[in-house]
């Protein structure tokens, strides 16, 4: 790998206001890899690993640490977090990756196009506190792509979208002020969508691709781990591996954002409790009574507000049963020290 120079590896005021006397001493480097128990990172000296200092699953790709050569000290607070509930039972939050710009939602001009999926997307971002753009891949495969970029961008207010042929280097090249002079893009979107040509047309690089399925226009996973790879323009891009699984959790601000015209609307409600479902004086129900509001939208927005506030109140209980574990575990310790002392 080549080396770099801090700026060029997304370096900003708001990491270096973060370095204290106490750590002044220590090498920044940011994050490309994240491995069971070694970090990947690039400095201003070249590539090295370091050995994390806390849990692997605390780390993500993009993130900013101070080194002392051996280990990451010092994880620095990211200006974005995506993050996603974890698949399956567990009630924690998983780190995707970290101070991105602006993240791509990845989907294409073919039965993948998923509105409700592209509303989690963009609630996700948003919370993040990164700058979404939603890309249309396959449009040389479709006759209508204008049509799938009238859609996206419908869904609210905060979309960019733009309809593009993965493997055109002319048509990609409209996706470089995202990933150039520093700037980071990420690629999220499901298996088989064309993330990985993306990537191979903005890197210059030869990442593996496989073809989708034809009964569902889905795809097989091709990107297996997230990693930070340069563009030739001076900006990153993160690919990541198809989500199965897609939950959210404390992405309050997200949803309020991403569905914004209903929020607005329920501020108009006769009763603050107003819960939209018939109550008199109800904004809400008022618009899709007069076709200004789609009463499949609303109900999306249910769904997710609910789904999001039952994933927190999980997450939020089993930091407690942790917290109240961690200091059972030290009181016990404490009194077996003191136990063996009076012998």
């Amino acid at each position: 790998m080549n080396t770099y120079t801090l700026t060029d590896l997304g370096w900003s005021e708001r990491f270096a206001n973060q370095i204290t006397d106490e750590t002044a001493n220590l090498t920044p480097a940011r994050v490309y890899e994240v491995q069971r128990d070694l970090l990947l990172v690039l400095s201003e000296t070249g590539p090295a690993s370091l050995f994390p200092v806390q849990s692997a699953g605390d780390y993500a790709v993009g993130d900013w640490v101070l080194s002392d050569g051996a280990k990451a000290m010092h994880l620095l607070e990211p200006s974005s977090n995506l993050t996603r509930k974890a698949a399956g039972h567990v009630s924690y939050q998983q780190r995707i990756a970290a101070n991105i710009d602006t993240i791509a939602v990845v989907t294409s001009c073919n039965a993948d196009f998923n509105v409700p999926r592209i509303e989690r997307y963009l609630a996700m971002i948003t919370s993040a506190g990164a700058m979404p753009v939603v890309v249309l891949t396959k449009a040389d495969r479709c006759d209508t792509p204008h049509d799938y970029v009238r859609r996206a961008e419908r869904i609210s207010p905060l979309v960019t979208a733009l309809a593009v042929n993965s493997k055109d280097p002319e048509d990609v090249a409209r996706l470089i002020p995202w990933c150039k002079d520093g700037q980071t893009l990420a690629l999220i979107g499901s298996s088989g969508v064309g993330k990985t040509t993306l990537r191979n047309t903005l890197t210059g690089s030869e990442a593996e691709t496989q073809d989708i399925r034809e009964d569902d226009a889905r795809g097989r996973h091709t990107t297996t781990h997230r990693s930070l790879v340069p563009t030739p323009y001076g900006g990153w891009l993160i690919d990541t591996p198809g989500m199965r699984e897609l939950q959210l959790a404390g992405m309050e601000d997200g949803i309020s954002a991403v569905f914004e015209d209903i929020e607005e609307l329920a501020t108009q409600c006769k009763f603050n409790n107003c819960a939209h479902m018939g109550e008199p004086g109800c904004a809400v129900q008022a618009a899709i009574a007069a076709g200004e509001l789609d009463e499949d939208r609303l109900e999306r927005w249910r769904k997710l507000v609910a789904e999001d506030e039952r994933n927190s109140e999980s997450i939020a209980r089993q930091r407690a049963r942790n917290k109240a574990f961690s200091k059972m575990v030290k009181k016990t310790v404490s009194g077996a020290k003191k136990r063996k002392g009076r012998r």
